[in-house]
C-alpha cells in the first residue's frame, strides 16, 4: 500500500486510515484485535482514535477504544509499525474537556496510559475550544512535542478562519503547527469542506483525513429505506441521507461500481482517495471481511468519467432538490 506524507510532519501514512471508534463499541476486543492484525497485514499503518471513544454508549466512560488499542500494542508488539492518531477536547466528565494547557497535558498522560505507549504520532484537537486562547492550546501541544510525547499535531472540526488563525500563530511563535485537518467529508457532505476548508488546507499543505467517509454507512448502499436502518447504531444519522439527493448519489455509485467491478463502499472511498487534497479517508470496520472490502478501495482507480459522474450526482447545488 502506497504511503502519503501528512503535511510537513514527516509522518508517512497509508491512503486509508482505520477508524478506531468501533473498538469496544460495535467491535469487541477479540474482533478489534483481528481487524488491527488484518489491516496491518494488508499494508495499512494508520489508525485514528480519540479519548472520548466510546463514551456515548450506556455504561461507558470514554477511553474504551484507546484501552483496546493499548492491549493490542502490548500483545502484538506492533506499536512501531503503526502511525497512531488520537484526539483530545471532547467532554470526558466533569471539568474534563476543552483545550486549556492544563487539561491537554493531563489528558495526554491519560491517553498514553490507556494506549500503553510513551508517544502519540498525531495528537489532534478534537474540536475547537473558543473559550481558550489559541496561543494557550498551541503552546501546550508544543510542550508535548518538546517532551517527545507527541510527534505532530492536528486539528479536527475547526472552521477555516480559526484554522488559519492557528497556523499564523504557530508561524509567528515558532511553534509546531497543525499538520493535519480532520473534517467531516464524503460524497454527500461536500459543501462545508470544499467551499471553505479545502482552500486553506491546500494552501498550507495540510494532510486531510476526513471522517464519516461513508456517511455513517449510507454510502455503502446497504441503507436504502427507513426500514433498513431501524435498530442500527447510526440510524439517527443515516435517516438524514434518505432523500432525493441521497438516492441520486446511490444510483451513481451503483452505476460506477458496476462499471468497475466493485461495490458502492469501495467507490465512495476511491472517490475520496482520488481527490488531490485528501491524504487518507478514515473508515471503520466491524469485521475482517468488511475491512478487506474497504482496503480494496486503495487499489480501485476510478476513470475520469466515473469521477465526473459522481461529482455531478453529488454536487452540493443539488441539495435544494432533495
Amino acid at each position: 500500500m502506497e504511503r502519503r506524507k501528512l503535511g510537513e510532519s514527516g509522518l508517512e501514512v497509508a491512503p486509508l486510515c482505520l477508524g478506531g471508534n468501533v473498538f469496544g463499541w460495535t467491535a469487541d476486543e477479540k474482533t478489534s484485535f483481528r481487524i488491527l492484525d488484518s489491516y496491518l497485514d494488508q499494508g495499512g499503518n494508520f489508525v485514528d482514535t480519540a479519548d472520548v471513544y466510546s463514551r456515548w454508549v450506556p455504561g461507558h466512560e470514554g477511553g474504551e477504544s484507546e484501552t483496546i488499542l493499548g492491549r493490542w500494542f502490548k500483545q502484538s508488539r506492533k506499536r512501531q509499525q503503526i502511525i497512531l492518531a488520537t484526539k483530545v477536547g471532547m467532554e470526558m466528565g466533569a471539568s474534563k474537556k476543552g483545550l486549556s494547557r492544563a487539561y491537554i497535558l493531563r489528558a495526554a498522560e491519560d491517553s498514553l496510559r490507556r494506549l500503553q505507549t510513551d508517544y502519540i504520532d498525531l495528537y489532534q484537537a478534537h474540536k475547537d475550544d473558543e473559550s481558550t486562547p489559541l496561543e494557550e492550546t498551541l503552546e501546550a501541544f508544543a510542550t508535548l512535542i518538546k517532551q517527545g510525547k507527541a510527534r505532530a499535531i492536528g486539528a479536527s472540526n475547526y472552521s477555516a478562519a480559526r484554522l488559519e488563525e492557528a497556523l499564523e500563530i504557530s508561524k509567528q511563535k515558532g511553534w509546531p503547527r497543525y499538520e493535519s485537518l480532520q473534517p467531516e467529508y464524503n460524497l454527500y457532505d461536500r459543501s462545508a469542506y470544499e467551499s471553505e476548508l479545502e482552500p486553506v488546507a491546500q494552501k498550507a499543505g495540510l494532510g486531510v483525513i476526513p471522517y464519516y467517509s461513508l456517511a455513517a454507512g449510507f454510502l455503502s448502499g446497504k441503507y436504502r429505506s427507513e426500514q433498513d436502518v431501524e435498530g442500527k447504531a447510526r440510524a439517527y444519522r443515516v435517516k438524514n441521507y434518505l432523500n432525493d439527493r441521497g438516492y441520486r448519489i446511490l444510483s451513481a455509485l451503483d452505476e460506477v461500481a458496476k462499471e468497475h467491478g466493485a461495490n458502492p463502499a469501495k467507490v465512495a472511498l476511491a472517490w475520496l482517495i482520488a481527490r488531490p487534497s485528501i491524504a487518507a479517508p478514515i473508515a471503520s470496520a466491524t469485521s475482517t471481511e468488511q475491512l478487506k472490502d474497504l482496503v480494496g478501495a486503495v487499489e480501485l482507480k476510478l476513470s475520469p468519467e466515473a469521477i465526473t459522474k459522481l461529482d455531478e450526482a453529488s454536487a452540493p447545488a443539488h441539495a435544494a432538490a432533495g
